[in-house]
């Protein structure tokens, strides 16, 4: 591992075959091939609606080049494929029987990523050709980026040398320190996919990227380095977060992908647009191998008018208001069950804002002649912006909730902040539904993300913890910072309560008012029983019901009533 992404084995590998060309003849042979397959396959690719699909996506040589190696044409280029290409770059001919297979798995992938570099070249070309370009006579904004990077401190496990994590795998981490565009500027109407549909309600939220995973479909590839061009309403979104870094990924790999906004004020001319965003950044190249970081969530706001001519206001965010809020992920090989190494971390500031209002690019009189941007005196014209009157408004915390439960339905439930869970479990005389876990439950930088999908969300559950519970999860972090803090003693006493009982990386826990924990039960154990049948399971207290056709929902329903059966009896001696 510790030498994971290092290209350093491939000149060894190559120097292996005893009679093989010179570098500068590989090159060219290299050169060569590459030129002869590109003319080969000229006379080779049909046409139709994929073609032209894939035409417009990675230009005509990109296009060709793919094609001549895609033989089967599943647009994924195999082992098998890649074999020609494999054994002209070692050297090593046909004839004396050479398999892709034989090679070193990282020399395969290294060189497969060579050509996929050239048509990820072809495919940028294409995409600048499609950025919005400004038009002289719209208004344009200018928006600032400011960015401090991640705290290397806060990294749970992976500091510099620790557990053998390598300083090339947390090199473009490292590397990343500064806005990618300080400043940037774009036209009013850029902004035109932050606009409500007809008709659309305060408070009701929609989806501007709709998230395209679910539990049943599964997550996207981890092997990848480059991100699909955007389309659509995704274009603005990938400007924007490009501004942080130059490989953004709008739809993230695990769900809620997308974002989603709503309505938060209402006047005659403008709307105010609240909204969220799940995205990721992908922060190495090859030869290295892929690297993940995963923001929580980028929240934000628009003032905007009705047409979408005029920006009154723009802020887009990581919140960081907790003490971890972002997730990586990184590749220790160069396939999808190559190992992974999980951590989580803290950026202090992630954020995007206006410099002020839109103005007009060109400023003209009554009569339609432009008139110069500065005063005889050599200021610039002050702009004086009508005050805007708002008709309906929604609290911020109201919409940042309704934003919430629309990407997590297993907020349906209310989860208090962890000492007001047990203040109000006190007052009401309920046992607390607790939820202790590495990473936060309800954003990308999650490490319950199983559990929300399936079991939190499902109706019998979100009806008990309704009807019989007080509910709340944390980070383990904040409760260690708590079950240090030498001034409360009775905090110390309920967050040890929580953390003697924690096991890696989520545990469930039952408990009274007091922080005394009556049951609990580890994330993994509980995912070990629901992949199991039901006549292997020993414990009736975690055995399925007839009731539920689901057995995740089956056994976490036993494991709450279980907590009832031990607690209730408790809260009322």
């Amino acid at each position: 591992p510790g030498n994971a992404g290092s290209p350093a084995p491939a000149p060894a590998a190559l120097q292996s075959p005893p009679r093989r060309p010179a570098p500068r003849a590989r090159l060219a042979l290299l050169g060569a091939l590459l030129a002869a397959v590109l003319a080969a396959s000229r006379h080779s690719v049909g046409q139709g609606p994929a073609q032209e699909s894939a035409l417009k996506a990675l230009g005509t040589e990109g296009l060709f080049l793919f094609s001549s190696l895609d033989t089967d044409q599943d647009m994924r280029l195999s082992p098998e494929e890649f074999k020609p290409i494999a054994e002209k770059l070692t050297g090593t001919e046909r004839r004396d029987k050479c398999s892709t297979t034989e090679l070193h798995p990282q020399i395969f992938s290294f060189l497969k990523r060579c050509v996929l570099i050239l048509l990820w070249s072809t495919l940028t070309a294409s995409y600048e050709e499609e950025e919005l370009p400004l038009n002289p006579s719209e208004e344009t904004l200018t928006i600032e980026a400011r960015f401090q990077p991640l705290l290397p401190e806060t990294m749970t496990k992976s500091k510099d040398g620790f557990l053998g994590v390598s300083r090339l795998a947390l090199s473009g981490l490292r590397n990343w320190t500064t806005a990618a565009s300080p400043s940037a500027v774009f036209a009013a109407r850029h902004f035109r996919p932050f606009l409500p549909p007809q008709g659309q309600e305060l408070g009701e939220p929609w989806w501007i990227i709709p998230s395209e995973l679910s539990v049943f479909t599964g997550y996207l590839s981890n092997n990848r380095f480059y991100p699909p061009p955007p389309k659509g309403k995704e274009v603005i979104i990938h400007r924007l977060l490009s501004m942080f870094h130059p490989r953004p990924f709008v739809k993230t790999r695990f769900a809620p992908q997308g974002a989603v906004a709503c309505l938060t004020a209402v006047s005659d001319s403008y709307y105010t647009v609240m909204f969220r965003i799940h995205a990721e950044f992908q922060l190495s190249e090859p030869p290295d191998f892929p690297f993940w970081f995963s923001p929580g969530q980028f929240t934000g706001h628009i003032i905007l008018s009705k047409d979408a001519t005029h920006i009154r206001d723009f802020r887009l965010f990581v919140p960081n208001h907790r003490s971890l809020n972002v997730d990586m992920e990184w590749l220790y090989g160069a396939s999808e069950s190559s190992s992974m190494e999980v951590d989580i971390g803290y950026i202090p500031q992630m954020e995007l804002e206006a410099t002020g209002p839109s103005v007009p690019s060109v400023i003209l009189d009554e009569d339609g002649n432009m008139i110069d941007s500065r005063l005889p005196s050599g200021e610039p014209l002050q702009f004086v912006f009508e005050e805007i009157r708002w008709q309906q408004e929604l609290s911020w915390e109201e919409a940042a909730r309704r934003l919430e439960v629309a990407m997590y339905p297993f907020k349906k439930v209310t989860y208090l902040p962890f000492i007001e869970a047990f203040d109000r479990a006190k007052a009401e005389n309920k046992l607390v539904h607790s939820i202790l876990l590495w990473g936060a439950l309800d954003d990308q930088s999650c490490s319950g993300r199983t559990l929300r999908e399936t079991v939190l969300e499902s109706s019998p559950i979100l009806t008990l913890l309704n009807e019989s519970f007080i509910s709340t999860w944390s980070l383990v972090k904040e409760l260690e910072d708590l079950q240090s803090n030498q001034e409360n003693t009775s905090l110390r006493q309920l967050a040890g309560l929580h953390l003697e009982k924690y096991s890696f990386p989520v545990e469930m826990m039952i408990c009274l008012p007091n922080g005394t924990v009556v049951h609990h039960i580890n994330a993994n154990y509980f995912l070990d029983i629901t992949s199991m049948k039901p006549e292997d399971i020993e414990d009736n207290i975690f055995s399925f019901s007839s009731t539920f056709e689901d057995p995740s929902t089956a056994t976490y329903m036993q494991f709450l009533k279980e907590g009832l059966r031990l607690g209730l009896p408790l809260l009322e001696s």
